[in-house]
């Protein structure tokens, strides 16, 4: 069996959704840190394919639908970053199919005596203080199904394994995803479910890389852990005003109604119930802070780049 090594020592790790948010932040750390990188990626002339290759990454075409391509990443790798690769179908996601995946490429890192796998899915939301069962049980949110197969897979396959559970990213101020909602308006309008005066967390795509790394640097520390990850909790009033005065642009906040909910489609709308009946993330921040001390607030990921992003993509809107 292969172990874990820790940083500086040119051991190899295979980082999977490379090309994506998470996997592209976490491929860019462990080069920082020492790591040889292998990023499994479906079109090796991507543009985004093409930035890692030239920040040092070795690319290897692989595809999670063809598990027979999965073996060669994997030859020599001491570890693995996984990000589940959402699967969506016409009538929304597909969880067995996302999960379907998952187990691909954890089957394939114990066949290939990889030890250590890092997997980053979705934070799960807290019950209700007012409902009968207890305040620490959490369920995924909806579409988190296939996530949660996957964790469990994980958990009962791997030796080394840790579960990072991001909640919302800082980035997704930067655009508009599958529904209209998240990103800002070209007039500086932010959009979205959560009530504009309650904490709402938000984790930097640089973190979740941090803290990838970290259980890297030390597998026998993070192993069978699960993080709930966050770096800060302004309420959406506060974040936009956050925004505003780093950028100098008129920003606003504006919470969609129920109706809104349901014409963006049933995910949306899920999801907005579980925020009325009191779901919540709930990462702890000052817990994370102990492990990762830079852990970045809103305010850090707008000094560092996020004003200039969000000034570039208002101007291109």
């Amino acid at each position: 069996m292969t172990t874990a090594t820790p940083a500086g020592s040119g051991a190899t790790i295979l980082v999977t959704g490379a090309t994506g948010k998470q996997g592209g932040a976490t491929a860019r750390r462990l080069l920082a840190g020492g790591w040889n990188v292998r990023a499994l990626v479906r079109d090796l002339t991507a543009p985004a394919a093409a930035e890692l290759a030239a920040a040092g990454a070795e690319l290897v075409r692989g595809d999670f639908d063809d598990p027979a391509s999965l073996p060669p990443a994997l030859d020599g790798a001491a570890a693995v970053f996984g990000v589940p690769p959402v699967a969506y179908g016409p009538s929304g996601p597909q969880p067995e199919l996302e999960a379907a995946r998952g187990r691909a490429l954890i089957d394939a890192a114990v066949k290939a005596g990889v030890e250590q796998v890092v997997f980053s899915t979705v934070a799960s939301l807290s019950t209700p203080l007012s409902a009968p069962t207890p305040a620490s049980t959490s369920a995924p949110a909806r579409g988190g199904r296939g996530k949660t197969l996957i964790e469990e897979y994980l958990h009962d396959h791997v030796a080394l394994p840790t579960v990072l559970r991001p909640v919302r990213f800082m980035t997704n101020y930067l655009g508009v995803g599958a529904v209209a909602i998240d990103g800002l308006s070209p007039d500086g309008v932010h959009r979205h479910l959560f009530p504009p005066h309650e904490p709402m967390q938000v984790i930097a795509l640089e973190d979740i890389a941090e803290f990838a790394a970290l259980a890297f640097a030390d597998p026998a520390r993070f192993a069978g852990r699960t993080l709930e990850l966050a770096g800060d909790e302004p309420t959406p009033v506060e974040a936009a005003a956050a925004i505003a005065a780093a950028t100098g642009l008129p920003v606003r906040y504006e919470q969609i109604t129920g109706d809104d909910a349901a014409r963006l489609g049933p995910e949306v709308a899920d999801t907005m119930r579980h925020w009325q009946a009191g779901h919540r993330w709930h990462a702890d921040l000052e817990a994370l802070r102990v492990i990762h001390p830079g852990l970045r607030t809103l305010s850090d990921w707008l000094a560092e780049s996020g004003a200039s992003a969000i000034r570039a993509h208002l101007a291109g809107t």
